[in-house]
């Protein structure tokens, strides 16, 4: 005989196999007109005949936001390195195991499973643009086998006359055009890679990704020394009698389509070699003898043949790009995360071009301030563990970002962490007033260095180098769509709530939504990125005190 439990819990509740989740009852919601907003079913059961007894469930839903609801199926993926040799308090483990995550769409037809002994979930997502402002209502009957009710779930709420803001928030995760290749076994740039990139680019514009990494050569990024990744070049470059050709049809289709989901800036995929500028990148190039491998790891950075390339192709890519998308909406990277020990050839490799990215957005990740301090990166993208000094010393026009090594006390996106210590990132963001956030993997199926690609079904550390769930935000799923992840909704509702808080700025001022984000938050004094509430109650507090807020009487 088969005996089920069924309960409710919260958007960010990480329904764990081996605990009870905690019940959340949503109570009566309320909605702005564009937002996003889910709960979850989490289900066990105690069979004791030993699998005689069938554990299936389906579902009935309705109600008038049924046409509004969504369905996911919770997943578990490995996570064999759930953290590094050092942690904190707020894992919700550090034992490698299974770990909820992956969410793969399902249908109200089908039949789910529950599992002895353990817990699983079901994921709701209301999307209130498909309602209209007003009041809504949707029921759950959960039946089972025999068509018999197992439990019943009645949900009320209603959908307000207020919308968020679009985002301003300049965000990048950095887009990996040869990993979707190599997982699909796709010839790169064939019309089943571009159906591919497309449906990965809908998806990352929908986590809020507004800047796309834009290969015009292979990105010199987490690569071996003396290694390579997958070819993805969309300019095509000759060398005829001694000058430089450049072709620009595979990069105009490329931007077409990233503008036809809403991405308007367009990031060029770093000019030298990650850490410290060494070399040149991989650079293809047809010549009399064929095509070639005519730049890399063979290449010195600076002083060679490269740096005189350099001064015929960025000319033409700037003019290229600002016909395409305007120049301001165009940013260059030098190389990837320079270290103190690296500030020289870092400088060495940037003089080269200087002149040549005069007026134009130049971003590259740092941790140094005294690298800044310096001269030698002009716009930083900070680690966020490392950004106080930046701030202190009144540094405008920041970005962020974490990374696998952000492991300690600051907000982070690893499997093994829970939802909020995610989400808290939005409230953040705005008590910075930062200008974007930068991560280097929204679909990084390599291992470590690229040495090999990765099921990232099976594989969820860059083969035990990161953290679980550092190196991708989405999976690959078969139909070459891309499928989300709890770690990906909890940073959409990051940006929601950035957001919200933008909205609460453009009716009562900064200061006053400063003080509304410390109430709601507990916690003595401004948030900084090592002081932020990890409870899952303050986004609710935050939520209910910006609506009080939006509805005061004007005065």
């Amino acid at each position: 005989m088969t005996n089920y439990e069924f309960l409710l819990t919260d958007s960010l509740e990480k329904v764990l196999p081996d605990r009870r989740p905690a019940a959340a009852d949503p109570g009566p919601v309320r909605l702005l007109r564009n937002q996003r907003w889910a709960f979850q079913l989490a289900c066990t059961c105690r069979n004791d005949d030993f699998g005689e007894t069938s554990t299936l469930f389906s579902l009935k839903c309705g109600g008038t936001a049924k046409k509004a609801a969504e369905l996911f199926r919770v997943e578990l993926v490995p996570c064999d390195y759930p953290c590094h040799g050092t942690w904190d308090e707020n894992y919700l483990t550090t034992r490698p195991g299974l770990l909820p995550d992956l969410l793969r769409p399902a249908g109200w037809e089908e039949a789910f499973k529950a599992v002895p002994a353990q817990w699983r979930s079901l994921r709701f997502v209301l999307d209130a643009a498909k309602l209209e402002p007003g009041p809504f209502d949707l029921t759950l009957e959960v039946i089972g086998p025999e068509g018999e009710p197992l439990a019943a779930f009645a949900l009320e709420g209603e959908v307000l006359d207020e919308a968020l803001p679009p985002q301003t928030l300049l965000q990048t995760q950095w887009f990996h055009a040869d990993c979707l290749a190599d997982y699909y076994h796709l010839p790169v740039f064939s019309e089943e890679h571009w159906r591919v990139l497309d449906n990965f680019m809908a998806s990352a514009a929908a986590h809020g990704v507004n800047m796309l990494l834009t290969p015009v050569f292979t990105p010199p990024l987490d690569t071996a020394k003396g290694g390579e990744r997958t070819t993805v070049q969309l300019v095509d470059v000759a060398l005829e009698q001694g000058e430089w050709r450049f072709g620009f049809d595979k990069l105009r289709r490329w931007v077409a389509m990233a503008r036809r989901h809403g991405i308007t800036e367009i990031e060029v995929a770093h000019l030298f070699t990650q850490w410290g500028a060494e070399f040149a990148p991989k650079v293809m190039v047809h010549t009399p003898r064929g095509p070639e491998k005519y730049f890399g790891w063979h290449t010195p950075a600076v002083g060679g043949e490269y740096t005189a390339f350099l001064r015929a192709f960025l000319p033409a890519l700037k003019a290229e790009l600002d016909g395409l998308v305007g120049l301001d909406h165009v940013w260059f990277h030098i190389s990837d995360e320079p270290h103190d020990h690296e500030k020289e050839t870092y400088a060495a490799a940037k003089a080269t071009v200087a002149d040549l990215l005069a007026g134009c957005h130049v971003i590259d990740a740092l941790s140094s301030y005294d690298i800044y301090r310096q001269g030698i990166v002009e716009k930083p993208v900070v680690c966020c563990d490392q950004i106080q000094p930046f701030v202190d010393h009144g540094v405008k026009g920041l970005w962020t970002y974490y990374c696998e090594v952000q492991a300690l006390a600051v907000p982070n996106r690893f499997m093994a962490m829970p939802s909020a210590r995610c989400r808290v990132m939005g409230a953040l963001l705005y008590q910075y007033d930062l200008e974007g956030f930068l991560h280097w993997g929204f679909n990084f199926y390599n291992a470590q260095r690229s040495v090999r690609p990765i099921d990232p079904f099976r594989v969820t550390d860059a083969g035990e180098a990161f953290p679980s769930g550092d190196a991708f935000l989405v999976y690959p799923a078969p139909d070459g769509t891309a499928w989300g992840s709890l770690r990906g909704e909890a940073h959409r509702e990051a940006l929601q709530d950035l957001r919200l808080l933008r909205l609460c700025e453009a009716r009562a001022g900064r200061q006053r939504t400063l003080a509304l984000l410390e109430e709601a938050a507990g916690v003595p004094g401004p948030l900084t990125f090592t002081r932020y509430p990890t409870d899952k109650a303050f986004f609710d507090r935050l939520w209910a005190g910006a609506l009080a807020l939006l509805e005061a009487p004007s005065r």
